[in-house]
């Protein structure tokens, strides 16, 4: 039960005092999730100290589900909703899928939902991430393997997979200490760090599909949109043909990449 009589107007004017733009939705949802004033005021201080509000409820909403996000773990933004609406539009009938660096998950939870897949898979190298993954994709049967990339994947679906979604890091290294303090301070550097350029990861990516895809199958990537020309050049040098999608209102940029063939 909720604490009686909160101080709404107080609690919102607080945390609009600390920066948080939705202070209002904010409110309504630590007060949801507080069963006593004491709760409330400590899950309060921790968010005005710059906790990720969504590491405080537990879950974050995506797409329409919420999705449970353990302390620690990359917390799924809004934008990365056009990554999968540009993956499920290019994805064939029960297709074989794999969520690469999946986080929480929230793609593969998803893209089960819109796609019928023949196979659903999700991996990530973090474990924290794979733990929180697990949680979500349990109930569907979904795997969630921990390793590098491809390197986590069963090998007998080299060649075989028809989509491979990769929200993979793509933050250059020197903008890292530019980003939000929830992200910067509360979610682990892999999920984030794209090296020099911000595609260190992505080449791998692209290199790896190139082999594990079927003739036929697509990657589809979450860049931004002043990388896209770049990773459009890695990605055809990996032998696949990108397209570009971007969505104004989510300020999103997502690349799909088809294998030929």
């Amino acid at each position: 039960m909720a604490p009686s009589h909160p101080d709404r107007s107080a609690l919102v004017a607080r945390l609009r005092a600390a920066g948080c733009v939705y202070a209002e939705e904010e409110a309504e949802l630590l007060i949801g999730a507080a069963d006593t004033g004491q709760a409330l005021a400590d899950l309060v201080d921790r968010r005005v100290a710059g906790r990720p509000l969504e590491h405080l409820l537990g879950w974050a909403e995506f797409c329409g589900l919420r999705v449970a996000v353990d302390p620690g773990v990359f917390v799924p933004r809004g934008r990365t909703a056009l990554l999968v609406s540009a993956a499920a539009a290019v994805a064939g009938p029960a297709p074989a899928v794999l969520d690469l660096c999946c986080g929480s998950g929230a793609a593969a939870l998803v893209l089960h939902g819109r796609l019928d897949p023949r196979w659903l898979a999700a991996a990530d190298i973090d474990p924290a991430a794979v733990a929180c993954a697990r949680r979500n994709l349990a109930p569907l049967g979904v795997p969630v393997y921990q390793g590098d990339l491809f390197g986590a994947v069963p090998s007998e679906w080299r060649g075989r997979l028809d989509l491979v979604v990769a929200n993979a890091p793509y933050v250059p290294s020197g903008a890292l200490a530019l980003l939000p303090a929830e992200a910067r301070l509360y979610e682990v550097p892999v999920a984030l760090d794209g090296g020099v350029d911000g595609l260190a990861v992505l080449r791998r990516v692209a290199a790896g599909a190139a082999e594990w895809l079927t003739p036929g199958g697509h990657l589809a990537v979450e860049v931004s949109a002043a990388q896209a020309e770049a990773l459009c050049g890695v990605l055809a040098a990996a032998g696949l043909v990108p397209t570009v999608v971007h969505d104004e209102e989510l300020d999103a940029t997502a690349v799909t990449a088809r294998r030929p063939g």
